[in-house]
């Protein structure tokens, strides 16, 4: 027998996540990625890339193993494809992943990191260029 009182909702979890990380518009992502000065990551699925599209430019980490690739030893770090000295910003389709992987990332002792609000379905409304 389980006890369900003590469990969390998603409601709470993104809600308890929205008061501790940075969420930007995807406008301001598109300056930031323009000027060179963040790592855009996309945490969606790859089945989500396929029926909805890719942002150009965007680095496809799936929610499942961010917290593996984001490891500093891990080898996106090794060959480059990431630089630990950018902001590291997020997104997912709608938001609510994102905010709990920006989470997450916080609790492994990554500093500048955001979400985008509103995620795919705001770039897909943006300057971002959808491939």
């Amino acid at each position: 027998y389980i006890s369900f009182m003590n469990i969390k909702s998603i409601q709470n979890l993104v809600s308890e996540a929205m008061n501790e990380i940075k969420t930007i518009n995807a406008d301001q992502a598109y300056e930031m990625v323009k000027d060179n000065n963040c790592n855009l990551i996309d945490v969606r699925e790859a089945n989500e890339l396929d029926a909805a599209g890719r942002v150009d430019g965007a680095i496809h980490i799936p929610r499942g193993m961010l917290e593996v690739y984001l490891d500093p030893n891990s080898p996106v770090f090794q060959n480059g494809q990431l630089d630990r000295n950018k902001e590291f910003v997020l997104f997912c389709a709608g938001g609510v992943r994102s905010a709990l992987a920006v989470k997450s990332l916080m609790d492994m002792g990554y500093k500048k990191t955001s979400h985008i609000d509103g995620g795919f379905a705001s770039m897909s409304n943006s300057k971002f260029k959808i491939v």
